[in-house]
């Protein structure tokens, strides 16, 4: 027991206490995303940032711990009245950052409690701008307009706010029923658009068949009377053609018959056959106008005519072979 006694009243032992004390007191390792606010005799020197840091023991102390990394805070659901009169239960969150902790400690009590508090005055503010129908229409303007507000009136406290997102807005219940009819009505009136665009795009599809199918009919209409037009001429050239062939042939045969006939008619042989066939046409001839009538005028010498007949052949026959 008196060992232990004289242990602790060794003067040594006190000294390694005190030095340990002081080498804690005077000694921080600050971790990442966090700023430790240093006091110097009550009155603020600085901010200690992450990694090992030394203080003057005694002198200086740590008032506050801060963090500096992004938090979200929940903002609770609070009652705000639109430009209509409309009363709305709103919640929202918040997400913001620590970029200054000396302000964060010197310039406000509770830095959060104070950005909430920012948060719900200015959204009922951003409401009250509003109707209902814009309230549930623009929440991303109301967030911009709310996070612009924050931004500047945040900013000597130490503190950013980045983001804000309104969570949820209920209306009264009253307002939520004429919103369902409204809703059915909206429904109600699309559906029957769309059944008389479907009218409106069937008879215009019909009609717009109707229309090729008559502009067809006339194109095959016109092409079929080309084409009738195009075989009856080629009909009519093929016919003409024909013709003129035929002509030709028949030409070509009696002037092969003619020349036969005057080369045979050059003999003696030759003239007695003309003769004797111009002979017997004459005779025809003169019998086939004593068939037509009753009464025969001639002028007495048909024996005669007949022999002339016969000479003037001779001498057109006689004509073709010296032609040739």
């Amino acid at each position: 027991m008196s060992e232990l006694l004289s242990i602790a009243t060794s003067p040594w032992i006190w000294l390694v206490a005190v030095l340990l004390l002081t080498i804690k007191k005077a000694v921080y390792f600050v971790p990442q995303n966090r700023g430790y606010v240093i006091y110097t005799m009550g009155k603020y020197s600085g901010t200690l940032s992450a990694g090992l840091n030394f203080i003057i023991p005694f002198v200086q102390s740590v008032a506050a711990d801060r963090n500096l990394k992004e938090q979200s805070l929940d903002i609770a659901s609070q009652s705000a009245i639109t430009r209509d009169n409309i009363t709305l239960q709103i919640d929202g969150i918040l997400f913001m950052k620590v970029t200054d902790a000396g302000a964060a400690t010197n310039n406000v009590t509770d830095y959060k409690l104070a950005v909430i508090q920012l948060a719900m005055t200015t959204m009922r503010n951003a409401i009250g701008s509003m109707e209902l129908d814009e309230c549930f229409q623009n929440r991303d303007t109301i967030n911009a307009q709310i996070l612009n507000s924050m931004t500047e009136a945040t900013q000597p406290w130490g503190v950013m706010v980045t983001r804000y997102e309104i969570r949820d807005i209920t209306p009264p219940q009253s307002i939520k029923e004429d919103m369902e009819k409204q809703m059915t009505a909206e429904r109600e009136k699309r559906s029957v658009i769309l059944t008389a665009e479907g009218v409106k795009t069937s008879a215009i599809t019909q009609a717009e068949g109707l229309k090729q199918a008559r502009v067809l009919d006339a194109e095959a209409a016109k092409a079929e009377q080309v084409l009738a037009a195009e075989a009856e001429k080629e009909k009519q050239v093929l016919e003409a053609q024909g013709k003129a062939q035929a002509i030709h042939l028949v030409a070509e045969a009696e002037a092969s018959a003619l020349q036969v006939i005057g080369q045979q008619a050059s003999t003696i042989e030759g003239k007695k056959a003309v003769e004797l066939t111009l002979a017997q046409e004459a005779i025809k001839a003169h019998a086939a106008i004593a068939n037509e009538g009753s009464v025969i005028l001639t002028d007495g010498n048909t024996g005669d005519n007949i022999a002339n007949t016969v000479a003037q052949a001779i001498a057109v026959s006689s004509s073709l072979k010296v032609a040739d």
